[in-house]
């Protein structure tokens, strides 16, 4: 396990070079001049030169390269062009709201979806299985922005439930009170195609020969499903859980604007709005470094799930 370890992160190297690579001259020669972006259109050109010599821009490339590379492993990104906060300041303080409502997202989503998708696979090809897939499909076909409208109008301004848009200083506070209804909102659109997926899974796995192996020394189907399906299932609901994650920063950038939550996606979606490259970078070099280490974490859970898998 140490070796097999040791070997994934060293396989990393490479990779994330890559991407540091592929980010630096992406934004160096196709994004755009910045000092011209800051100066804006009534820039005359020593006011675009001042620009570019404050930002380094007028330093050969190499130079450019090695303070770029130096900012990923000392996690200074600098200051934000267009707020002159800190990026790393700006993650600290922007991070937590988002995890308060993508978190719950997550665990809700996946303790909800595999018990409801094992109980339509227990009564397959019955009425309650079409008919819960006839509703699925329907849920699938709505876009998220009517559930937001319809969330906020009947939760909120209708029932008085929750409140439609706030957020406060207290991790409580926004858990308990600002939190539910974003939440509420996302995990229903997100239930429909978790279950139609993990269905499949399971009745994949319902037609293998264990399965019938299983039924003839005379074991129920309960037992069936929930001793030997479901745990034969978790591989591929790990994958789809593990592709997920780093979809919960994507994922948080609607919600945030909706819902008017101070989180890292709202703030990532200002930037971009700005060409605030310090801000884009920082998260794309992050994003690429947490799908690599979430991928690392997800082959290892495959041992603990299926004893059976062999690392190499």
């Amino acid at each position: 396990m140490a070796a097999y370890l040791i070997r994934r992160l060293w396989q990393m190297v490479p990779t994330l070079v890559g991407v540091v690579l592929l980010v630096f001259f992406l934004f160096k020669y196709f994004g755009g001049d910045p000092a011209e972006i800051l100066g804006g259109l009534n820039a005359n050109p020593e006011q675009i030169a001042a620009i570019r010599q404050q930002l380094g821009l007028d330093r050969p490339v190499w130079e450019q390269l090695g303070i770029f590379v130096w900012q990923i492993l000392t996690f200074d990104w600098g200051t934000s062009w267009a707020t002159q906060e800190p990026v790393a300041q700006m993650f600290a303080s922007r991070l937590p709201a988002t995890l308060t409502v993508m978190v719950p997202i997550l665990v809700l989503e996946v303790l909800l979806a595999i018990p409801l998708a094992l109980a339509v696979a227990y009564v397959r090809g019955s009425l309650v299985d079409r008919t819960i897939m006839v509703v699925t499909t329907v849920a699938l076909s709505i876009s998220f922005l009517v559930y937001v409208i319809v969330g906020q109008w009947l939760f909120g301004f209708r029932l008085g439930w929750f409140p439609v848009q706030g957020w406060s200083d207290s991790f409580a506070t926004n858990l308990l009170t600002y939190a539910p209804l974003p939440v509420l909102l996302a995990v229903l659109v997100s239930l429909a195609p978790q279950t139609r997926l993990y269905r499949t899974f399971f009745l994949d796995e319902i037609g293998q020969d264990y399965v019938r192996t299983a039924r003839a020394k005379g074991l129920s189907e309960r037992t069936v499903l929930l001793k030997h399906v479901l745990r034969n299932a978790m591989i591929p609901i790990l994958t789809n859980v593990a592709t997920g994650l780093p979809g919960i920063f994507v994922g948080s950038f609607l919600i945030e604007v909706f819902f008017s939550i101070p989180g890292l996606g709202r703030e990532v979606l200002l930037a971009v709005n700005r060409s605030d490259y310090p801000v884009i970078q920082a998260v794309t070099i992050y994003l690429a470094v947490i799908t690599m280490l979430i991928n690392l974490l997800t082959d290892l859970l495959y041992k603990v799930v299926d004893p059976r898998v062999v690392l190499k």
